[in-house]
Order: C-alpha cells, then structure tokens, then sequence
C-alpha cells in the first residue's frame, strides 16, 4: 500500500499567472513559501523557509486567479509529482512539484484590493474550499 499526499499552510510567493493550454485547459504554477521558526543551541530563534511549486489545474486555478494575491495565505492539499525533460541545450532537466487538489485561502482581500485594474468595493470572505476531486482526469501527463 502507498499513499501519496501533501498538505501546505504558506504564503504566494508572488500573484497568479494563468495559462492556457491548447486545449484551453487554464493552469497556474504559482510558487508557495512556508516558514518554519526554530530555536538554536545559543536560544536565538531562526526562521527557515521553504519554497515549493504548487500547480492548480481548471476550476481551481481560476480561483487562485480570482482569490490570490502575493502574500495571501492558503491551505493547499495535494500529490507530490516529480518530472523529467530536455531543454533547448539538450540538459536533462528535473522538477518536483505539487498537484493541487484542494484549496482553500486563509486570508481576507482588504477593501483595497485590485483585480484586473477594478477595486473591490469590500473585503471577499474566504474560500471555504474549493477542490478538484470532482474533474475528469485528463490531466496532459
């Protein structure tokens, strides 16, 4: 028996570019930083943090479009993929990354918030939570 899952409370580490692939399936790869304080030997706190790459397909990644900003902390729940391929300098080049299946944003826009040039008029309750548990699988790899 093997179990795959993954499971983030961290902050976007920058705001969401989605894409579309030719079939007009939206993606988003959006990097997630989590912060993990510890005490050393001399008793001074260090913080340590961590970077990983969360990709959010369909559904999900329009609403990382729409409810995330940079900075904006999120629960994210996932599998943990690795891939393999060449570059343009025939490189074997490798990346591991997490597949979203459920997100759910822990922070409030403020009413200062902009998206696509417009400003939101009130703060945005949070995502309860929004999953991918529900889409056909026809992911392209």
């Amino acid at each position: 028996m093997s179990y795959n899952k993954v499971i983030l409370i961290g902050n976007a580490g920058k705001d969401p570019e989605i894409r579309h692939l030719d079939t007009g399936v939206a993606v988003i790869t959006l990097p997630v930083a989590t912060t993990e304080r510890v005490k050393d030997r001399s008793g001074e706190w260090r913080e340590t943090t961590e970077w990983h790459t969360v990709v959010f397909w369909r559904a999900l990644a329009e609403s990382v479009e729409k409810y995330v900003r940079k900075g904006s902390q999120i629960f994210v729940e996932g599998k943990l993929r690795s891939r393999s391929w060449e570059d343009q300098s025939g490189q074997k080049r490798y990346a591991t990354e997490i597949v979203a299946e459920t997100l759910k944003v822990l922070t409030r826009r403020d009413a200062n918030f902009q998206h696509n040039g417009q400003q939101s008029a009130k703060p945005v309750i949070p995502v309860t939570e929004i999953t991918a548990r529900d889409e056909v699988d026809d992911l392209p790899f």
